[in-house]
């Protein structure tokens, strides 16, 4: 079997209803970090280490491509990467030559990779040579051109079928820098437009309309890359060399995000969740949580994290984070907060359930253009559980009372729908059947055993 294992088949999960959850866990490491270090290891001058790197389906397409590219990339544990750099090595006099990548044998399949695909436009918009990007099913489904339009601004020549993969990265010459502002926040959109800029003449500037994730930024700064902040501006010269980095990888606040909403319905004694990354661009369901009425303690560890030699940046804040059951009262969420908790909606959507009230989530339509149409989905299975709610064309309206039904719920092959249905069983009065899970592979292998291992109780039958 190769690295980047099948997720198919028949998948799912059974769960019987109830149950408490506590101890102490630690979820696998950041799959948005693990993706970046790969990528900017690969193209940064000497040896970089990536220690607590997640060996999901995802992070383990990145590794591939990468190779693919002509990255010598080793894996002494499954956890722990070595990527030897290749920057200056390629053709002088080409901008793009400064991050040393060779054309791949054919073109680069990221499975499910969403993240991947968008990072290595970026990556690959400057290069000299010709790339193709393909993908799974679910991938060849999502948007791309909101990454292509930008990138064409600085002189790629990227091609895209109906907006859609496969995306075909024509060779040029080089970039230019450019100044834009994004229509929608987007950390994948701004990191592709700042990693081209590393290959691009002169600067590039990226706006947010709201706070997005910000890793690439601290992940630049690690490896040596010099960037100037300005409000909501970010921007970096062209034609920098990143220098190799020692990068720690902390546990993925959205992983832990199943956790922490379980433990607000299920946790009568204490559940600690170990060495989780809490950057604040990451963190908006503690407190969205915190708002519903959440016991939750957090208790800082320090930061993760080695940064390149004269460089002060690259560290992610790390923390233990406790937990209790408690009473949840239903909220409206304030829209400034929804790019800082998109990726935990399905989680969310959960607890909102699970609240006395109604709870609001607009400005959410991010959600409708994920591994699959979050908003649908989770509607969807909201109501198969006999939750009340109103499905808008940005957001979703939850009538809690205080649990679920049983029944059957397709999460239509997304990862965090199949997780959050799972977390739901322990509010549930009957049996809960999880359709179509074999995908939680792309960001959490393992999880059914840590949910098993917390109190949920939780069957995996089939494949994954």
């Amino acid at each position: 079997m190769s690295e980047v294992g099948a997720a198919s088949g028949k998948a799912r999960y059974r769960l019987e209803p109830g149950g408490t959850v506590c101890g102490e866990l630690r979820v696998p490491g950041d799959k948005s970090i693990s993706h970046r270090a790969l990528m900017l290891g690969s193209v940064a001058e000497g040896v970089t280490e990536v220690e607590g790197f997640l060996p999901s389906e995802d992070c383990l397409a990145t590794l591939v491509a990468m190779r693919s590219l002509g990255i010598e990339i080793e894996r002494p544990h499954p956890d722990h990467v070595v990527v030897r750099g290749r920057a200056g090595s390629a053709p002088a006099g080409h901008a793009g030559g400064l991050l040393g990548l060779r054309q791949a044998p054919g073109p680069l399949d990221l499975g499910n990779a969403g993240t991947a695909i968008r990072l290595l436009m970026g990556l690959l918009a400057g290069q000299p040579f010709d790339s193709t990007l393909i993908g799974d099913e679910s991938l060849m489904r999502r948007p791309m051109e909101r990454v292509a339009a930008p990138l064409r601004l600085m002189g790629a020549r990227i091609l895209t079928q109906d907006g859609h993969p496969p995306v075909r990265i024509l060779a040029v010459p080089a970039l230019h820098g450019i100044d834009y502002a994004l229509p929608v926040a987007s950390a994948q959109v701004k990191s592709a437009i700042l990693l081209a800029g590393l290959t691009a003449r002169g600067r590039t500037s990226v706006t947010e309309p709201a706070p997005t994730r910000d890793h690439s930024e601290r992940m630049l700064g690690a490896f040596g890359v010099k960037l100037a902040r300005s409000g909501s501006t970010v921007s970096l010269e062209g034609g920098q060399i990143p220098r190799a980095a020692h990068v720690e990888v902390p546990g993925d606040f959205s992983s832990a995000a199943f956790f922490l909403v379980a433990g607000c319905l299920a946790a009568r004694d204490r559940l600690r969740l170990e060495n989780v990354g809490v950057n604040p661009t990451r963190t908006g369901l503690l407190t969205l949580l915190r708002q519903m009425g959440a016991d939750i303690t957090v208790l800082p560890r320090g930061t993760s994290g080695r940064p390149g030699a004269g460089t002060a940046e690259g560290g992610e804040p790390v923390a233990d984070i406790e937990v209790r059951a408690g009473a949840l009262r239903g909220i409206e969420v304030p829209e400034a907060l929804v790019p800082l908790a998109i990726d935990e909606f399905p989680a969310f959507f959960i607890a909102a359930a699970c609240a006395d009230g109604q709870t609001v989530v607009r400005g959410a339509g991010e959600l409708r253009v994920k591994e699959t149409d979050r908003l649908a989905v989770m509607a969807e299975g909201l109501g198969r559980l006999g939750v009340e709610h109103e499905l808008m064309p940005d957001g979703l309206r939850i009538t809690g009372r205080g649990g679920f039904g049983g029944g059957t719920v397709d999460s239509r092959g997304d990862h965090r729908i199949a997780m959050a249905f799972a977390v739901a069983s322990l509010r549930a009065s009957a049996p809960i059947e999880v359709l179509d899970v074999a995908n939680v592979a792309t960001s959490f292998p393992g999880f059914a055993d840590l949910a098993r291992a917390a109190g949920i109780r939780i069957e995996a039958v089939g494949a994954g």
